[in-house]
């Protein structure tokens, strides 16, 4: 069972949604109060099991609605996701995998984490 791992950094307070075997799969932006950190964990809860993904490692890739999972490549040329909710923002990031298969198996494991995971306080 995952779990969302809220904790204070030095600029404000950030989450990181953890699989059950405690590997983090997805991070948040950081937050100036907590009260704003946990209307992002209710986001991802809400959006992550409905969104669609959106692979923009492919030519002529197609556009999907928010929310949505775009799977990208960054500088280094590992694979990585962004969660985007309904309005467009970006509510969680994963880490950079070597392979697309391994992003794609992150976002299977948020998608299936998230509706109920439970929030702790580091």
């Amino acid at each position: 069972m995952g779990k969302f791992v809220v904790k204070e950094v030095k600029t404000g307070i950030k989450f990181n949604l953890k699989a059950g075997n405690g590997e983090i799969i997805a991070t948040s932006e950081v937050y100036t109060t907590e009260a704003a950190c946990m209307n992002g964990i209710e986001s991802v809860k809400k959006n992550a099991p409905i969104a669609a993904i959106e692979d923009q490692t492919v030519a002529n890739f197609e556009v999907q609605k928010h929310p949505k999972f775009e799977v990208y490549t960054d500088k280094a040329g590992e694979f990585r996701f962004r969660l985007k909710a309904s309005n467009g923002q970006i509510i969680a990031v994963g880490e950079g995998y070597k392979a697309k298969a391994g992003c794609l198996n992150g976002i299977a494991s948020i998608v299936k984490n998230a509706p109920e995971a439970e929030i702790v306080k580091e």
